[in-house]
């Protein structure tokens, strides 16, 4: 008993020095920061197909499951090339000239992202059909989908659109 109140004590203090050393630390200088722009397209794919295959090992899929998975993961992979897509083509657009043409493309952007969100939708439905309750209870968080006081979260928050929010 007393080497257990020993060992928490030492442990107690040996987090305590450690946090006052690093609160006594000077944080680095921004310009000795190494600013490293990650994400390219190479980057891109490595991460969709990292979400493709974690999406699938969430959901844990039966054998007959595993049947209706390859229209799913076209589905998200074409999401994503549309995304890619529609970044590029805003990042070349001519500046807007004023607030309504902002509004304008706004709403021709959720137009489209419409179009691909049930696209998707139609693609994961035979899926998603026959998942268990517990298969259905892990997607919609996996997917970005949080349930909050006002219910989910707009698909602006849906990794498939990730691409175009960047």
């Amino acid at each position: 008993m007393l080497r257990n109140t020993l060992m928490a004590s030492a442990a107690a203090l040996v987090l305590l020095t450690g946090s006052a050393i690093a609160q006594e630390a000077e944080p680095p200088e921004p310009a000795d920061i190494a600013i490293v722009d990650i994400y390219t397209e190479g980057d891109a794919a490595a991460v969709l197909a990292a979400r493709i295959a974690a999406l699938k090992t969430v959901l844990e899929l039966t054998p007959d499951q595993e049947k209706l998975w390859d229209p799913v993961e076209a589905s998200i992979r074409q999401v994503a090339a549309d995304s890619a897509k529609r970044r590029a083509e805003r990042a070349a657009a001519e500046p807007p000239a004023d607030f309504l043409t902002i509004l304008d493309r706004i709403a021709d952007a959720e137009a489209v992202r419409a179009t691909d969100l049930k696209a998707f939708v139609a693609a994961a439905r035979p899926l998603v059909d026959s998942l268990s309750d517990e298969q259905k209870r892990r997607a919609p968080a996996f997917l970005g989908l949080t349930e909050s006081g006002n219910g989910p979260q707009p698909t602006s928050q849906l990794w498939l659109f990730e691409e175009e929010e960047g």
